[in-house]
């Protein structure tokens, strides 16, 4: 049974008593954001994940895994993870490419390149995270609480009186407007840069959320702060060049 399916099945205040008790059974804290982000897909079907629960579950072992989603998300935040290492080798001919165009790199600089686009790479996919978390921590004390794990279809956060929100890193056709849902209510979409300048939107942000505090320099003193705290966060090859510096 999918989870979309699990809740129509038992209507929303069924649902999220259901929830509530297997979070309790699950020692996750239900009165924490949780139980807002939960009442969020509850009552609207629309807002459900679709990758949620297979055939061989029931009502309660589908919101089980929602809810072991979420908890997974929350713990895989950045200031917690330990990332991967790449997976993938480099491809030879990239050196081979970047020398021919400019031939007066060293096969020492080549390689050093080669490791500063990885290391870059592994700083992209993490950016993500870091925002993510940013957000979560800024804006609980107003009410927003962030749909860990991608728990809510097409919405990062959700406030405590049922607004929804949606957030990039940067500007794309995708999130340039608000939407709104089947109940009503309007999805908020904000990026956090514009793809082709460097201008940030942190203002529009405050806007929506009721802020001042939401800023590039907050954001960066964050991501700064995390890493410290948490280097696994961003993984470095033991091979690259820069990796002792």
């Amino acid at each position: 049974m999918k989870l979309q399916h699990a809740i129509e099945k038992l209507g929303a205040k069924k649902s999220i008593a259901t929830a509530s008790q297997i979070a309790e059974d699950l020692n996750i804290r239900w009165d924490g954001g949780v139980a807002v982000v939960f009442s969020a897909i509850a009552g609207d079907l629309e807002r459900v994940p679709r990758n949620i629960g297979g055939k061989n579950d029931n009502e309660s072992s589908a919101i089980r895994k929602w809810l072991l989603k979420y908890q997974a998300g929350k713990d895989g935040r950045a200031s917690q993870r330990k990332s991967n290492l790449p997976g993938t080798v480099s491809d030879p001919v990239i050196e081979k490419i970047i020398g021919s165009r400019i031939s007066g790199l060293t096969e020492k600089d080549l390689n050093k390149i080669q490791y500063a686009h990885r290391l870059a790479m592994s700083a992209e996919n993490i950016l993500g995270l870091m925002l993510e978390e940013y957000l979560a921590v800024s804006l609980e004390f107003h009410g927003w609480h962030c749909a860990w794990g991608e728990t809510v279809k097409s919405v990062d956060f959700v406030h405590e009186d049922g607004r929804l929100l949606q957030v990039k890193n940067r500007s794309n056709s995708e999130n340039s407007s608000s939407s709104t849902v089947r109940n009503g209510t309007q999805i908020e979409k904000w990026f956090r840069i514009k793809a082709d300048r460097i201008e940030y939107m942190w203002s529009s942000l405050n806007e929506i959320c009721g802020t001042i505090e939401l800023s590039e320099d907050s954001f960066v003193d964050f991501v700064q702060t995390t890493l410290k705290n948490n280097p696994a966060c961003l993984s470095v090859e033991q091979e690259n060049p820069w990796a002792d510096l």
